[in-house]
């Protein structure tokens, strides 16, 4: 089997850690020692170790080392399914045993390795030792102990440090689980290194092809969505995709809909699944949470003002999505009366005096801190309304596809009559975009956002053209880098916060949609192809950008 060779050296341990699908681990490097953090919040524990972004790794500090106890400087040569560090004793090769194992194949020598984890106790044994606390640990060798000792400090961690004869073939595991027990048993380095180099073969040859200009960032990109995935935890009930699992720990509804896009690529049931987590939790009066973690759901928050927090209506249309890439009209059935309860709960509890669609909290926009929302709540947004139009259409399309023929008039229904009120109460001919409302005011603020009506079909052609007027403005949107997430005119932009004008690829994708369903297919080309070059410009890839430089 030819082994995958996308990503070499692309996972470099400092900005890129080491991880694979499911598991919580993450392998880093600091200087010439490594860490081991775990993608888990630990919500209860926050006050003693703090927050998971900046608390000190789990198992920190460790390093090879020389008899003479010195650590062992190394070079990393990486792939996605496994990482050497190659130092003058040779070469150290980390892999994926499980979710929850790293194997380590050895060089032969002698010399030792130690390191610091948080635990409460340690018990050695003639293999190694298990270390107990808020996650359980243990190291297990084939290798010959010459010492194995483990000391308490008092910062919470036990310094472990064992010297070796080390033979052909040997190997040391590393467990870290929230479970009492492990496995300590030492399979072949060959047999483990095969199948993860197997497991990530089959993962990239799912993938659709690519222009080759594109395949670096594209392999990396499939390296993220695979790797970043958590395996089910307490609440967490379904394989789940992180946005990161460095500074984002948990799955986010808006998120999850953009991932199940993706996956529909390559695995239909795990696409499904990021939908069907949310279901899972769906709330009695039908709203779905804003975020999913191990420890429970985000369905409300006090910050910055006190009220139910969700995230864009858009399930319907990202499940039509899956619909059509794997023709599983099961799962249409599935998710229809859930989507309905959502729908009914957006119709009945988050409208204004106009019957147009307002956002509660501006963390249900999926744009935090734009400033659309720096003029009180709540806002009558017009994405909001947009999205309120494609779920209409998108349960009418769904319902006549699963033959609930008598509910699609309604739906029907409900889109015309939204989209007309839209334009009266919204549409803002001079300034060619319709407007933000707080109440009867209008919120002084220009943003795409104004303009992803453009999406909504059977607007009048005069209101269309208008709207790619103001978009292809280069007083408003025309920075080097598109779409800024403020107009470049506007007094509130800044290309340095957040929502306030940076680019996100994210919203791009929805305009490309639009642009196309107009029939403005040049500027959708051109937008496509001016975010997938930004995506080009560095070895990683973030979550926004800044819009002048990259």
């Amino acid at each position: 089997m030819q082994e995958p060779k996308p990503l070499h050296n692309r996972i470099d341990l400092t900005q890129i850690p080491f991880s694979d699908r499911g598991s919580r681990l993450l392998l880093g490097r600091r200087g010439d020692a490594l860490t081991i953090s775990l993608a888990e919040r630990w919500v209860k524990q926050e006050e003693e170790v703090g927050n998971y972004r900046i608390r000190r790794p789990f198992i920190d500090d460790f390093s090879f080392m020389t008899v003479e106890g010195e650590p062992l400087p190394f070079i990393v040569d990486s792939d996605p399914y496994a990482v050497e560090l190659r130092s003058e004793r040779g070469i150290f090769r980390w892999m994926f045993l499980d979710a929850e194992s790293l194997l380590v194949e050895l060089p032969v020598g002698s010399y030792g390795f130690r390191f610091a984890v948080r635990a409460e106790s340690a018990q050695t044994d003639r293999r190694g030792g298990v270390l107990r606390g808020i996650r359980n640990a243990a190291y297990t060798t084939n290798a010959r102990l010459i010492e194995n000792t483990a000391a308490q400090g008092d910062d919470g961690y036990i310094t472990v440090r064992v010297m070796l004869e080390v033979s052909a073939n040997n190997v040391l595991l590393i467990n870290v689980t929230p479970r009492p027990g492990f496995i300590r048993t030492l399979p072949p380095a060959e047999s483990v290194l095969e199948a993860a180099k197997a497991r990530w073969h089959d993962w990239f040859a799912a993938a659709p092809p690519v222009l080759d200009a594109y395949r670096p960032q594209y392999d990396f990109a499939w390296w993220v969505i695979a790797s970043g995935l958590l395996s089910p935890r307490h609440f967490i009930t379904r394989e789940a995709m992180s946005p990161s699992k460095q500074h984002y720990v948990g799955a986010w509804l808006w998120d999850q809909f953009f991932h199940a896009i993706a996956y529909r690529h390559v695995d239909t049931e795990l696409a499904e699944n990021q939908l069907r987590l949310f279901i899972d939790h769906q709330q009695p009066n039908g709203m779905f949470p804003d975020a999913i973690h191990d420890e429970g759901t985000v369905t409300h928050l006090t910050t910055p003002v006190d009220a139910d927090v969700t995230k864009p209506p858009l399930m319907a249309w990202a499940a039509l999505k899956l619909y059509e890439t794997s023709g599983h009209l099961d799962f249409l059935h599935e998710i229809y009366e859930p989507l309905k309860r959502w729908n009914a709960w957006w119709v009945r509890e988050n409208t204004d005096a106009h019957g147009l669609f307002v956002y509660r909290h501006p963390f249900s926009s999926g744009l935090d801190d734009n400033p659309l929302f720096d003029y009180g709540m709540p806002v009558t947004s017009p994405d909001l309304n947009t999205y309120m139009c494609i779920q209409f259409e998108s349960l009418a399309r769904i319902a006549k596809t699963i033959g609930a023929d008598g509910d699609v008039p309604e739906y029907e229904r409900q889109r015309k009559e939204l989209a007309a009120r839209m334009i009266e109460f919204m549409w803002d001919e001079e300034k060619g975009v319709f407007n933000a409302l707080n109440g009867e005011d209008v919120i002084p603020v220009l943003t795409p956002f104004h303009l992803l009506p453009l999406w909504i079909s059977g607007l009048p052609d005069a209101i269309v053209t208008r709207m790619v007027e103001t978009l292809t403005d280069p007083q408003h949107f025309g920075s080097t880098w598109r779409l800024p997430t403020v107009a470049l005119d506007d007094p509130h932009f800044d290309p340095q916060t957040m929502w306030r004008g940076p680019v996100w690829a994210l919203p791009n994708y929805l305009f490309v949609e639009a642009l196309n369903g107009i029939g403005r297919h040049d500027l959708a080309r051109e937008l496509r192809r001016n975010t997938l070059e930004l995506l080009m410009l560095h070895p990683d890839i973030y979550e926004y950008y800044h819009p002048l430089t990259g």
